[in-house]
């Protein structure tokens, strides 16, 4: 490990792995990985020569995909570098002509996002597979399926408020308007088999099938805009969890219409169906519901049943699902970190089972 500074640490990145076990952070000095459940850092590495904006992990093993940021940034930030941190050293590079937006891995491609296109590459040789054209991607915006048997990437489309889905198994794109709005965040689920998007006034999140393009679900977080920070489909796509500066974490039923009738997905239907599981729960609905068809949308669209405040002036929150049913791990990017859980029956306000400050404002690297 390379000789470390007396200097401030700054965060600069949060992001959850593939499974949502550990999250990884980039600093103006290098990257740190942390375990959620037990929470507890399990690896840093410091940099005496400059910051990682990005850091994606590949699930829990040695290889990273890197990309400078900060102030003095170690790396260019039109570059994505290939880590492996057995042999501490850079085992792959590929350069782009502006800045890399944000990086996505699965065990057989790497995926660079760019303002205005994306490139995905097979991991193997470095070998590029694809080039996708983009509407302006400030966010980064993109999804990528890590399930080894349905490989899918989700991301923006040409025009304002579409998703494009590409369905490489069966060498398909489905183009779906998700929003009149511009996107703000899309996640997929482990199989990619479900979408869920929104857009910037973050007062609906939808939630498509991918394989047809169909909306399953539309689900409401509030009728004030907000801006969403992060958005969560639970392993077993139960639930879905969705945090934004308002600073409340919503929980939603995921499969259940209130109104009836929509079917569930494939793995909600594998799911088990003791106790622990959500069983007949579902969102609120408006009181109007029944005549949602003659009602403006806001009286038809699902509220979520499980809640979790955060203290007033929280950062950027990013949220996933623990490791263990029916809990909640939230990561800010000033340096706190809570688990709360949810009674999946009831729903209501979440309990907060834990809670640490892991990185402070003026922490000194040691």
């Amino acid at each position: 490990m390379e000789p470390e500074t007396e200097q401030s640490t700054e965060l600069l990145s949060v992001r959850f792995n593939q499974d949502q076990g550990c999250f990884a952070c980039g600093t103006n000095s290098g990257f740190r990985i942390y375990n959620c459940d037990p929470f507890q850092e399990t690896f840093r590495r410091n940099f005496n020569n400059g910051g990682i904006g990005q850091v994606e992990m590949l699930f829990r093993c040695n290889i990273l995909a890197l990309v400078g940021g900060g102030r003095t940034p170690r790396y260019h930030s039109n570059k994505v570098m290939i880590w492996d941190d057995h042999q501490s050293r850079c085992i792959g590079e590929l350069s782009f002509r502006s800045e890399v937006k944000a990086v996505r891995l699965r065990r057989d491609r790497i995926i660079a996002v760019l303002e205005h296109k994306i490139y995905v590459y097979n991991f193997a040789d470095l070998k590029l597979l694809h080039q996708i054209e983009t509407i302006a991607n400030s966010k980064g915006l993109c999804a990528l399926s890590p399930n080894s048997s349905h490989t899918v990437l989700a991301c923006p489309g040409l025009h304002r408020g579409e998703v494009r889905v590409e369905l490489y198994d069966v060498k398909k794109t489905k183009f779906i308007a998700a929003h009149e709005g511009s996107l703000a965040c899309i996640t997929l689920t482990l199989d990619g088999t479900r979408l869920a998007t929104a857009s910037e006034r973050g007062t609906i999140i939808r939630v498509f099938d991918t394989s047809t393009g169909d909306k399953i679900q539309e689900l409401r977080r509030g009728a004030d805009p907000a801006t969403i920070h992060s958005l969560a489909f639970s392993p077993e796509v139960d639930f879905l969890a969705v945090s934004s500066d308002k600073g409340t974490i919503h929980v939603y039923t995921i499969g259940v219409d209130v109104a009836g009738g929509l079917p569930p997905s494939p793995a909600i239907e594998a799911a088990p169906t003791g106790s622990d599981s959500p069983g007949g729960v579902t969102n609120r609905g408006s009181n109007f519901s029944f005549i949602k068809g003659f009602l403006p949308k806001y009286f038809s669209s699902e509220w979520s049943f499980a809640q979790f405040r955060l203290p007033e002036e929280t950062p950027a929150t990013m949220v996933a699902f623990g490791t263990k049913k029916n809990t909640l791990i939230l990561v800010g990017t000033n340096g706190t970190f809570y688990k709360c859980s949810f009674d999946p029956v009831r729903g209501g306000e979440c309990k907060q089972e834990s809670y640490c400050m892991f990185m402070k404002p003026d922490e000194r690297d040691q």
